[in-house]
């Protein structure tokens, strides 16, 4: 594994100087996942929860969510993002949604985090609007899936 690269030569907690860096084209792939009662996931797929459409309210607070990752993780660059899209899937097999989202940027470093952090924002959002219905949700798989661009190269999910 590779030196951490948020600690200096002491151990002190610093952000990763990126100066000198090229910018590249970089895109992040990040899923989770809400488990929901049937019940549930009844009102989201027919639009009937109190608080309307929990879908499109979700997908509008991810996309908000990836633009606020500087100021929720302590290390993380403060980031002009290209483009951010989030979509919500409901999963009938699973019981549940499955929550994609995708960040770009041109720039010096990557978009994990606000790929990461758009899926998180979306997820907590769906638990907010819905909790009225179903306190027995749970969060999971919260995952990168695929990075592109960068000095490490391109990378997904499964890789060794």
């Amino acid at each position: 594994m590779s030196e951490l690269t948020h600690f200096d030569k002491d151990g002190r907690a610093i952000m990763v100087d990126v100066t000198e860096k090229n910018e590249t084209k970089r895109a992040a792939i990040a899923s989770g996942f809400i488990a929901l009662s049937k019940a549930t996931l009844d009102l989201v797929e027919n639009k009937s929860a109190a608080k309307g459409d929990v879908i499109a309210v979700a997908e509008i607070a991810g996309i908000m969510g990836a633009k606020k990752t500087s100021e929720l993780i302590p290390l993380c660059h403060p980031l002009s993002l290209s483009n951010v899209s989030v979509s919500i899937n409901i999963d009938h097999k699973k019981q549940g949604l499955e929550v994609i989202s995708e960040a770009r940027i041109t720039g010096k470093t990557g978009v994990e985090m606000e790929a990461l952090t758009s899926v998180s924002v979306t997820l907590l959002t769906l638990y907010d609007m819905l909790k009225a219905s179903d306190k027995s949700m749970v969060i999971s798989d919260i995952k990168l899936l695929k990075k592109t661009g960068g000095k490490s190269g391109d990378w997904a999910f499964g890789d060794a």
